[in-house]
This record gives C-alpha cells, sequence and structure tokens, in this order.
C-alpha cells in the first residue's frame, strides 16, 4: 500500500528512488511489523506538518509501546537539512525539496525519498472586524511586497495594514513566496519579486494567527489547521475575473482553492522497518481520519 499510494499521488522530483536499506541514525535493533514492532525514531522539520505528525505519533505508540517517536517543527528547511546531514529519520515539509538539496543530499551519501502525506489549503487571515473578505493573487502580491500599504486601497477602512510572514526557514515562507508573492502561473509571474521591507516575520505559525487575533489590521497565511474562530479566513480570487474561494477540505480537494499544497515526509530511501510501519499507518484509513481531525486535507 504505501508504495503504490506514494507514486500515485505525485511525481517525485528525486532522481533516485529506491534504496535497499534506510539510514536509522541511533535506531540499531530495530524491527518491522507485527505485534513485536519497537524503535525509536524522530521527525524534524515543518512547524505546518507538526500538530498533525504529532498525532500521528502518539496515536502510533498507543498501539505500540516498543516504538517511540520524537517531533520537532523548526521549519521546512531545518527539517531537509537535518535529513541531508543525517540527524533525522523522517523530514516533515510544507514544500517540495529543491534540486540542490537533493544535490547536497546525494553528495551526503543520502537519497530522498518523497511520500505525499496529506493537503493544505494555506489560509488567509485577517481580524473578524476588517470589512475586507476577499482578495485576488495580484492584490496580495502587492500587499506582501509593500506595495499596497493601506486597507482601503483593497476596500477596507483606512489603516496601514500590519504584514506578517512566517520566516525564511519555513517551507510555508517559500510556497507563498513563491505561489503568491511572484505569482507562479499567471500573467503577471515575476520572479523577482521578494517579501517587502516592512513585513514582519514570526517563527511559528501559531505566532502569527495570535497576533492577527488581536491586531485589527493585521494579515497573515497560516495552514488550514491553524485556523481558529478568532480570525477570519479570506475567499481568493486566482484572477479578477473569477470568483473568490475560501479555504476548506472541499475547495482543497476539488482544486478550486488557488493556495493548495502538499504536506510531505522525505526520508532516506524508500522506508523500511518500524519507519515504514509508522508512514503506511499515516496513509492508512485511520491515519488520514486524523488528518481531517486535526484540520487538514487528507488524501482522496
Amino acid at each position: 500500500m504505501f508504495t503504490s499510494l506514494a507514486k500515485k499521488w505525485f511525481v517525485l522530483p528525486v532522481s533516485v528512488l529506491v534504496v535497499a536499506v534506510i539510514a536509522m541514525a541511533g535506531c540499531p535493533g530495530t524491527t518491522g511489523g507485527g505485534e513485536g514492532l519497537s524503535g525509536s525514531f524522530n521527525i524534524i522539520g515543518s512547524n505546518t506538518v507538526t500538530p498533525l505528525s504529532s498525532v500521528w505519533a502518539e496515536e502510533f505508540m498507543k498501539v505500540h509501546s516498543g516504538v517511540s517517536i520524537a517531533v520537532s517543527g523548526p521549519g521546512s528547511g531545518a527539517g531537509i537539512a537535518a535529513l541531508i546531514n543525517g540527524t533525522t529519520d523522517i523530514c516533515q515539509a510544507s514544500r517540495l525539496i529543491k534540486q540542490k538539496e537533493i544535490e547536497e543530499a546525494q553528495a551526503n551519501g543520502v537519497e530522498p525519498y518523497e511520500i505525499q502525506v496529506a493537503t493544505d489549503a494555506l489560509s488567509v487571515v485577517v481580524h473578524p472586524s476588517n470589512p475586507v473578505s476577499e482578495l485576488t493573487i495580484v492584490q496580495l502580491s502587492a500587499i506582501y511586497i509593500n506595495q499596497i500599504t493601506n486597507w482601503k486601497e483593497v476596500g477596507g477602512g483606512d489603516e496601514p495594514i500590519v504584514v506578517i510572514s512566517r520566516d525564511t526557514n519555513s517551507g510555508t515562507h517559500v510556497f507563498f513566496k513563491e505561489n503568491v508573492v511572484q505569482m507562479k502561473g499567471l500573467p503577471a509571474e515575476d520572479k523577482s519579486l521578494e517579501y517587502g521591507s516592512k513585513v514582519l516575520f514570526l517563527p511559528s505559525t501559531k505566532g502569527g494567527v495570535d497576533e492577527v487575533a488581536k491586531n485589527p489590521n493585521a494579515i497573515f497565511y497560516p495552514g488550514l489547521g491553524y485556523v481558529t474562530g478568532a480570525v477570519k479566513p479570506l475567499a481568493i480570487k486566482r484572477t479578477a475575473d473569477t470568483p473568490g474561494v475560501l479555504p476548506s477540505v472541499e475547495t482543497a480537494l476539488d482544486g478550486s482553492y488557488p493556495i493548495a499544497r502538499p504536506l510531505l515526509f522525505y526520508t532516506n530511501g524508500e522506508p523500511t522497518g518500524v519507519i515504514k510501519a509508522f508512514i503506511d499507518y499515516c496513509l492508512s484509513t485511520e491515519g488520514q481520519a486524523k488528518v481531517t481531525e486535526v484540520g487538514y486535507v487528507p488524501l482522496p
């Protein structure tokens, strides 16, 4: 099941996908599936994926008492770096690994193997009191490069826009820059565009959501699983003449929401043993039900 699902849902941007064994740092004597499943491994990377990986790890360890899983979310960039240098068993990422990173990994004897484990609708949120209800990708880009600086320019009040982003180590930061700031796939696409000098960069998604919840002029872009009733998601229009679409499980699955993205695991070669058993669980019906509970989008 694992292999077929992994190959079904995306094209792997990795030149060599399968190796005979997986490097399991600090996990000698790990055994495979069945009642005797045991071993320890760590998951490092995306802050966005961390709530989901944590739930999966907790549920898996309840069933398999001999397994120990440590999850941390310093960011996708940190997770990919840890995969490259062999200090994590699973990298969790909210962006695709870059070709340069693949080459660095291979030079270090690591063969990145990609598995999509869920989907996310990257949500643009404002304070509930903000009268703005929808924005186009072009307007969002202009806000994040500090070309549009007042809410009245997009139908709101005469107030300065407080623009919040994730920090540069975040996969969400990179995805939003490429797909929104640089307007990927649109006629106005410009790969030279960068976040503006007045953008506030925060190290955690929760920190950004908390800031929007208390600041009537703020805007931010958390993953769907971080959206709470304390903030208001905006409908996003891919172009000015297309309808605005709110982020949700349904709109991410049907492809109508313009800022959807895959959530990924990367391992060193095709997983085996306890790591394969864990990822099989994540991709199972039971594991994918947890995706919905956490607030993300399960695989079709």
